[in-house]
């Protein structure tokens, strides 16, 4: 299986930390040049530090915050002019766990806003350079919420199901021009989302945090949480040479927790 990406330009959203993190870590380790964007500047500085000692210096950094979408296409096309995209990585944090119907209006258009709108700016400077020289990968982090909606997780659910079918359209229409577009769709993962959601279940039913992670455990055929690296090969797979036939698909990376195919 062929899985190295030596010569290719990889943009990583939200690879401060978490998942984001695991990928342009992944990614690099397998020969690609990483351009990793966040908010927080320092941890991308000690991101990078740990790239290149490990890769070498071709790596760089963007700090912006997705929510300023106007400023993400500009910093994002100035980029892609520079070093074209090849492999666009689209991550970022999740909403707050609530209920949909007490969510109030400005918590769907905050997560609009953070992913779909943010998603679309980057794409829009991404894109034309993947035209032009008949190749591209679009990855998108979401969440098996697409397939079978989380409880207590109202916004997310939402937005994610909204920017599965995004993909999918974008999948259709880039298809011809030898662009592939996927999502990822990670499950209860070892991240700093995943705590929280943890302790905002215990608040709820007032009982201790390790019960509340045992009773999502339990929901997990291999009873144990994913690792931010495991979702991290999945996006790897999909971004290399032996994934160039896989177009417009949800792949669940979960250990058998969604209830459907």
């Amino acid at each position: 299986m062929e899985t190295r990406l030596d010569g290719k330009h990889a943009l990583v959203l939200g690879a401060s930390q978490g998942i984001g993190r695991a990928v342009a870590l992944e990614l690099a380790a397998l020969g690609a040049s990483v351009t990793a964007a966040a908010r927080d500047g320092s941890k991308l500085t000690d991101l990078l530090s740990q790239i290149s000692r490990a890769n070498g210096p071709s790596h760089r950094a963007i700090t912006v915050d997705v929510i300023e979408t106007a400023l993400l296409h500009s910093r994002i096309s100035e980029l892609a002019a520079e070093y074209p995209i090849d492999i666009l990585v689209n991550n970022t944090g999740g909403p707050p766990p609530g209920p949909a119907h007490e969510a109030p209006i400005e918590a769907y258009e905050q997560a609009f806003r953070q992913h779909l709108l943010a998603f679309q700016a980057i794409v829009l400077a991404a894109v034309p350079g993947m035209k032009a020289q008949g190749h591209g990968r679009i990855i998108n982090i979401i969440s098996t919420s697409v397939k079978q909606p989380l409880h207590d997780l109202g916004v997310s659910n939402t937005i994610r199901g909204a920017v599965a079918q995004w993909a999918k359209t974008l999948a259709n229409e880039l298809g011809p021009h030898g662009i592939t577009v996927n999502n990822v769709l990670p499950g209860a993962t070892g991240t700093e989302r995943l705590r929280a959601i943890i302790r905002s279940k215990a608040a709820k039913h007032d009982i201790d945090e390790e019960v509340a992670s045992r009773s999502m455990l339990d929901e997990i055929p291999l009873r144990r949480f994913g690792q931010p690296e495991e979702i991290a090969a999945a996006v790897a797979f999909l971004a290399g040479p032996s994934g160039a036939y896989i177009n417009g698909i949800n792949l669940p990376v979960d250990g058998g927790r969604t209830g459907c195919l």
